[in-house]
């Protein structure tokens, strides 16, 4: 484990019954919880080849691509946190897709009275979540007393509760052109990179919302601004944006049916716990007394 990590975590590992030490030759695990991508880390496995687990400290692993692939065939186990933040992010995705609706993002620009018969109800809207993970999971919870109906978007048809179908992303086209509100919550990979693109977006209907709080790259931003400036989409609320971070004057900042939060849905004070469970449990599987939690399928890159 890296030595700056946060107390917590070191406590994790302890009560799972590992130890905790600087990196060196007799090191058999190791969890990464620096912000550096894949550079660092090959370095450290390159030293160190007796590491054969490797936890990572986000839910989306696409900074550590590179490494992932050098080393999908190496026999090390890999571990993320996958659906550790589910609750958190969820929670914001639908915060997100509330004020949308609601006009806020222009209604909070205004700076006088501005009195208007627009917003639209969350209730019994079609809504489309594109991934089948823990974030899609819980947001079919929240979903549920609003009485929606829901399509969930995965690689496999299996079917998730709280949804009244799911379909693989051969069928995005389809079900896109029926959707009231759309949910990225998708990992991003070669597979998925630019997903929702000016094609998907024209099928979108009128007035149609998109939500993104999975990774920016999903999106292609210009045929994104270029729905939203005009003024067909009913808006976007993204937490996560390409490029990330997006610069000062960057359109989506100006349009008043974008609402950007600055990748903030699992904050800090969030997820450090969070991450320090996952730990606990996958230390405990490292030990051989447990199953392993959120392991990366190296091949499909997440």
């Amino acid at each position: 484990m890296l030595p700056h990590a946060d107390p917590s975590v070191v406590d994790a590992v302890r009560r799972a019954g590992g130890e905790v030490v600087p990196i060196g030759d007799a090191t058999r695990g190791i969890v990464w919880v620096a912000a550096s991508g894949s550079g660092e880390l090959e370095d450290v496995l390159t030293r160190h080849p007796s590491i054969s687990w490797v936890q990572l400290p986000w839910a989306g692993v696409d900074a550590f691509a590179d490494t992932l692939a050098q080393h999908r065939d190496d026999g090390r186990v890999w571990t993320s946190a996958k659906g550790s933040y589910a609750r958190p992010v969820a929670e914001h995705a639908l915060m997100l897709a509330l004020a949308v609706l609601r006009e806020v993002p222009r209604r909070a620009r205004v700076v006088e009275w501005q009195a208007d018969e627009r917003g639209r109800s969350l209730f019994g809207l079609r809504v489309v979540l594109v991934g089948g993970g823990g974030i899609t999971e819980e947001l079919l919870g929240l979903l549920a007393p609003f009485g929606v109906h829901a399509t969930v978007v995965r690689r496999r048809a299996e079917p998730l509760a709280g949804a009244a179908r799911t379909v693989t992303d051969a069928a995005l086209h389809e079900v896109l052109g029926d959707a009231d509100l759309v949910f990225l919550a998708a990992a991003l990979t070669d597979r998925t990179r630019g997903m929702i693109g000016a094609a998907e977006l024209a099928l979108l209907p009128d007035g149609a919302v998109l939500v993104n709080v999975a990774r920016g790259g999903l999106v292609v931003t210009d045929a994104l601004v270029a729905e939203l400036a005009s003024g067909r989409l009913g808006g976007a609320g993204l937490d996560v944006t390409d490029p990330e971070p997006l610069p000062p004057r960057h359109p989506l900042w100006e349009l008043e049916n974008a609402l950007v939060t600055p990748h903030v849905a699992d904050t800090e004070a969030m997820t450090v716990p969070m991450f320090a469970d996952r730990v606990e449990a996958n230390t405990a599987a490292f030990l051989g007394r447990s199953t392993w939690i959120g392991r990366i399928d190296l091949h499909a890159g997440y």
